[in-house]
């Protein structure tokens, strides 16, 4: 599914446009679970979801389109994300936090060649991923 005659043209300097619109978008969103099957140092996060990925991918891509400031894919399918509430169910700790964030900032890495752009969403990406954490720390006994 891409855009409809009901979606508001995408602005040129949203993120969307500015990463390329939905081909680069949906590249960002494999490179980052296949780095999520690669990568040992990614093990906790990667058990939290199914063994394959591929709703997780369409899922991803869905809800970054419209996050991003392209075609609203994911709320117009599910309504609005409910990020926090979608992902109640999993425990998400700091590890899960981390694990995430290392999967995404590499992918944003290989995947969005300007600086400035990818700093950006790697600074928004790290928010949400600290919003989405559920768990509190173990505290420390001394």
């Amino acid at each position: 599914m891409t855009t409809t005659s009901e979606d508001p043209p995408v602005a040129a300097d949203s993120v969307y446009a500015r990463l390329g619109g939905a081909p680069a978008v949906r590249a960002l969103v494999e490179r980052f679970y296949a780095l999520m099957d690669e990568l040992p140092e990614a093990y906790t996060v990667r058990k939290m979801h199914p063994e394959s990925l591929a709703g997780s991918v369409e899922s991803l891509f869905k809800f970054l389109s419209g996050w991003f400031g392209g075609p609203p894919l994911y709320a117009r399918e599910h309504g609005h994300p409910r990020l926090r509430m979608r992902h109640a169910p999993y425990a998400v700790g700091a590890v899960e936090r981390d694990e995430w964030m290392l999967c995404m900032t590499q992918a944003l890495h290989e995947q969005v060649a300007d600086p400035a752009l990818r700093q950006a969403v790697q600074r928004a990406f790290a928010d949400m991923a600290q919003h989405m954490v559920n768990v509190a720390p173990h505290p420390v006994s001394g």
